[in-house]
């Protein structure tokens, strides 16, 4: 007898995820190395015990990108959750959850893009680069195109020249 997961049987994985400007203005977009579940995406990972959404998004960016040269713009007032689409219950982030309920946060990048350093941890993108914000969207996965126009309207005005 095959049991087919459903989606009310497994809990949100808790996540924080990091817009992270250029002084340019410009976004700051991973290619994922492992591709079972997205290609493009900007950083983000879970949120430890303990820790709060800010803690776990400097956390996160020092283990996905080298670095915590940044500094913290604003916080999405709510949290934000996306469902996998059903052909990857059971197989993405683990087969522990449904998807993600996420702390979006916006910082501006305070170093130099030497400082970038994707290899310093276990590595998690393949390559980076800068992006305009209007060309997120298109880059994105259909499952979380919603959650990142959200967070793109919230952030929008922060994606100016930094003086």
């Amino acid at each position: 007898m095959s049991h087919r997961l459903r989606h009310e049987d497994l809990p949100y994985r808790p996540c924080v995820g990091v817009m992270l400007f250029s002084r340019e203005g410009l976004v700051f977009m991973g290619r994922r190395i492992e591709q079972t579940v997205e290609g493009w995406q900007m950083p983000q990972g879970g949120i430890d015990d303990g820790e709060t959404p800010a803690e776990a998004g400097f956390r996160e960016m020092e283990e996905e990108i080298g670095t915590r040269k940044a500094q913290l713009l604003r916080e999405y007032p709510e949290w934000l959750s996306y469902d996998l689409p059903q052909h990857l219950l059971g197989v993405a982030l683990h087969g522990r959850y449904r998807g993600q309920t996420q702390k979006w946060l916006a910082m501006r990048f305070l170093g130099e893009d030497s400082d970038i350093d994707l290899t310093k941890h276990t590595p998690e993108f393949a390559e980076w680069k800068w992006l305009a914000i209007e060309a997120l969207p298109r880059l994105i996965v259909p499952f979380k195109r919603d959650t990142y126009q959200k967070v793109i309207a919230a952030f929008r005005d922060l994606a100016f020249a930094a003086s």
